[in-house]
């Protein structure tokens, strides 16, 4: 039992897991389960006892029975209790303190990445603010690396996003070279497959490559299938870089997904034997989102930004290139609206670098959302001055398979350019060199990309 006393008012808290659904910022989600604070009050006394919980008292509960959750397991195996012992003595209020501390640098943030619980991060990212999510995560540093190398001093990438309802080939490849031209696809050039079947993915797979070849360009692809799509791909001999997936922070969750922890496992052993990478072996890709547990049924009456973050310790588990969290695109039930979206977004983020994950967002909403372009622009801003690895690029930010509106190339290149970024250093040299851009990032029009332009056309049919 938790309890603290605000103004003439004594609130108490039966447990750990309902004190922090009700410190939890509002959002539909928790309103939708039933775990939401009944009033601001209720959300403020929660987030000041939330405050005062020493880190010490996260290791000795569960929200989850280690018993019946394997993630439950696998973040206690994972947590260095000698990185512990630097932030042993804080509470959660004291650590947020110590994080926005100026004393406190990337060496700093690095080092607790094992010394710390999922749980312990939600916690104190539910007593930030939107300023201490951003300078938090500005903090920490992760790189990752397969052809290229993402999340750089100075860098952003981009996730060139081609989708096409009935995975047309000349339609993706138009996708593909409007990407290119605008600086994109450094991250990945990644496809979510109208149709999730080998044969489709296979012609999918082989049109990416062939156009990566055929230009030398240094990146990656993905078809962003299952899991067990992916290692049949592998068996067949398709030119298959990442494994992509979608992960949770149940077990139950996972299994709704058709995985393991295991297979997961396996999938990663059998893409690093392909051995296709150059500069790098992160062969994983992961997806992620606020509400999926719920909408599974899987949430085991956790808060959906707590159950969050614990799909971050599924995720690092397996030395991922990117992660991406899909903030805006269940849905209003989870996010209502553009406020809420802004603030799962900087949350996701904030607490998924402080575990040492390469995280980037995909800056969306869904169309019967509360919320439009001019909210997306101020969370993908503030994800540009938090350091944020990649963002999504479609083309006029409309994803005309999945039916949901995201950030555009001009977007990407709008922040580039605003914050000064640059793409992954390998993929610059390649878009210079092909006279793309030019010393000062922006496009050319000129020879060299019309020859690029016409090179592409007719040849993807």
């Amino acid at each position: 039992m938790y309890q603290t006393k605000l103004g003439n008012n004594t609130f108490q808290f039966n447990d750990l897991k309902t004190l922090m659904a009700k410190a939890t910022p509002l959002r539909s989600g928790d309103v939708l389960a039933g775990v939401a604070a009944s009033s601001s009050v209720e959300r403020v006394a929660a987030q000041i006892c939330l405050a005062d919980i020493p880190l010490s008292e996260f290791l000795n509960i569960e929200l989850i029975s280690a018993e019946q959750d394997d993630v439950t397991r696998l973040i206690q195996k994972q947590f260095d209790p000698n990185a512990f012992r630097l932030i042993s003595h804080l509470t959660v209020g004291s650590f947020r303190e110590w994080i926005l501390s100026s004393e406190t640098r990337e060496t700093e943030m690095t080092s607790i990445q094992y010394g710390v619980t999922p749980e312990m991060v939600a916690a104190v990212s539910k007593i930030m603010s939107i300023q201490d999510l951003v300078l938090g995560a500005k903090k920490c540093r992760v790189i990752t690396s397969f052809r290229n190398t993402i999340g750089l001093p100075g860098r952003l990438s981009v996730r060139l996003q081609p989708n096409h309802p009935t995975d047309e080939s000349a339609g993706v490849a138009a996708s593909i070279l409007d990407g290119l031209l605008l600086g994109a696809g450094d991250a990945v050039i990644g496809i979510n497959p109208a149709t999730d079947n080998l044969p489709n993915a296979a012609k999918l797979l082989r049109l990416m490559d062939s156009i990566r070849q055929k230009y030398s360009i240094p990146t990656q692809t993905c078809v962003l299938c299952h899991v067990t799509t992916s290692m049949e791909l592998m068996k067949q001999g398709e030119p298959l870089d990442l494994v992509f997936q979608s992960i949770g922070g149940t077990q139950k969750l996972n299994e709704s997904f058709g995985i393991s922890l295991s297979l997961l496992g396996e999938a990663r052993e059998q893409a690093l034997s392909l051995k296709r990478f150059s500069v790098g072996s992160n062969v994983m890709y992961f997806e992620t989102g606020q509400g999926s547990a719920l909408s599974a049924n899987a949430h085991s009456g956790i808060d959906q930004q707590t159950l969050e973050v614990r799909a971050y310790a599924v995720a690092r588990e397996f030395s991922p290139l990117l992660v991406n969290t899909v903030v805006g695109f269940i849905g209003p039930e989870y996010l209502y609206n553009g406020k809420q979206i802004i603030r799962a977004g900087l949350e996701d983020h904030f607490c998924g670098k402080v575990l040492g994950l390469p995280m980037g967002v995909d800056i969306c909403y869904t169309n019967h959302a509360d919320a439009d372009a001019d909210d997306m622009d101020m969370l993908m801003t503030l994800l540009g001055v938090a350091g944020c690895n990649f963002i999504m690029g479609i083309p006029g930010s409309d994803d005309i398979m999945l039916s949901y509106q995201s950030t555009s190339f001009h977007d990407a290149l709008y922040l580039r350019q605003a914050l000064g970024l640059k793409p992954a250093p390998e993929f610059e040299a390649w878009i210079q060199g092909m006279g793309i851009w030019n010393e000062k990032m922006l496009p050319l029009k000129n020879e060299r990309s019309r020859a690029l332009l016409s090179s592409f056309s007719g040849g993807y049919e």
